[in-house]
């Protein structure tokens, strides 16, 4: 006789535990992991998705959404009332756009392509716009299009090989500002496609700088789906460090700081897996590298310089769940100016979570109205910031559930 096939959360009519153990499963985690990522046992979750035990307060829900990556938090509830978009946020009003750019598969020569210097030059200004730019999105939304198709027609176009391989470059580096535009909406198989082809584009350049954005990118799209793409974030991160390492002792800026932000990210991914020691190394080695790099410098796509190692010390001690260490760094780190909008607002969004861990939850508030106000549009797409606003919006304070609630107004997460 053939299996049952496994019942389908989204679809089927089962209770919080049969959706808990489903999603689970899918994510490839066991009763052991789980429980020790969201701070329980593995009994705790049996107990939950058996039935014996009862469905865990808000709190423990949105942490248990976190670590599942859930779309949206009535799939693990099964409460339609609660669609809530977690870690997928709205979809943005331009995305079809961007879209279509990247599906068309353009055969003819009718699209004249420009130099690639014009490229490179439309490419600089546009990171400069997202960097400077509150709605983010909204900018390089417009402007993708028209870099995509351009992209794409330099390198179908150009003459020579080494005329491709430029091509190819500018090319790998627009799929890495698409990934920017895509992440965090509804549309988890075109930011893996996005992802892709900036990767086979970083190949096909031969270009240190490119193949190492490229998996930058890619390790980052790996981690955040969870604990079961760990190992695939690590390949590609740590595959392309050994690829570059032999090229830093006379390295350009651009390249060593991609080696700096490719050695955090090794050490943010054994965060997550709860490596302390691990982690904090590869921190001391990419502030090492970032020592290197000139005080005023600032990485075009990863941020990465002098000035966010404060911020990313706090993104591993909250990852840690370090309380004491994340609020000390993130008090460290605010002393120091991060030029980007969107990557200040991301900081503070880290500080939030780590003032939330260490029990001051009106500070974490407040410094989500700070995040906020440097970029709406990044705290928007934000599933950490959208489960401290949730939870608090539960909280035994009325002033603390009024501010939570009027936060939660301005994400779109509760009606006006």
């Amino acid at each position: 006789m053939p299996a049952e096939p496994s019942p389908d959360p989204y679809a089927d009519p089962l209770v919080f535990g049969q959706r808990l153990q489903v999603l689970r499963t899918r994510r490839g985690l066991t009763r052991e992991q789980l429980g020790g990522l969201a701070g329980r046992s593995g009994s705790w979750v049996k107990g939950v998705e058996t039935g014996r035990l009862k469905t865990p307060k808000l709190q423990v829900i949105l942490r248990l959404a976190e670590i599942l990556r859930v779309r949206d938090l009535s799939e693990l509830t099964g409460n339609q009332s609660l669609r809530v978009g977690l870690f997928a946020g709205p979809g943005h009003p331009r995305l079809p756009e961007v879209k279509a750019a990247v599906e068309a598969f353009p055969l003819d020569a009718d699209r004249a392509a420009p130099p690639i210097a014009q490229l490179r030059a439309r490419l600089a200004r546009a990171w400069a716009a997202r960097h400077r730019a509150p709605d983010h999105r909204d900018v390089i939304g417009a402007l993708l299009p028209d870099l995509v198709r351009d992209g794409q027609a330099a390198v179908r176009q150009a003459e020579t090989a080494v005329d491709r391989r430029a091509a190819h470059a500018v090319l790998a580096e627009v799929y890495g500002l698409c990934q920017f535009f895509v992440a965090y909406q509804p549309d988890a198989a075109l930011l893996w496609r996005v992802a892709e082809r900036g990767l086979v584009a970083a190949q096909e350049s031969e270009d240190p700088h490119a193949i190492g954005v490229a998996a930058w990118l890619a390790a980052q799209a790996h981690r955040d789906c969870g604990p079961s793409h760990f190992d695939a974030a690590d390949e590609v991160n740590l595959r392309t460090l050994a690829y570059l390492q032999p090229l830093l002792a006379d390295a350009s800026d651009d390249v060593l700081a991609i080696a700096g932000a490719l050695t955090f990210e090794a050490g943010y991914t054994a965060a997550r897996r709860g490596g302390t020691g691990t982690a904090w190394r590869y921190w001391d080695q990419a502030r090492a590298m970032a020592v290197r790099l000139p005080q005023d410098y600032y990485h075009p796509v990863t941020s990465f310089s002098q000035a966010i190692m404060g911020a990313h010390a706090v993104t591993v001690a909250v990852e840690l769940h370090q309380a004491g260490e994340s609020v000390r760094q993130a008090a460290a780190a605010d002393a120091v100016a991060i030029p980007s909008r969107p990557r200040r607002a991301r900081h503070r969004i880290e500080a939030a979570r780590g003032y939330q861990l260490d029990g001051q939850p009106d500070v974490a508030l407040a410094t989500l109205a700070q995040a906020h106000e440097a970029a709406p549009e990044t705290i928007r797409y934000n599933g950490y910031a959208k489960r401290i606003v949730l939870e608090e919006a539960e909280a035994k304070s009325p002033a603390r559930r009024r501010r939570a609630a009027e936060l939660a107004m301005k994400l779109g997460l509760l009606a006006a």
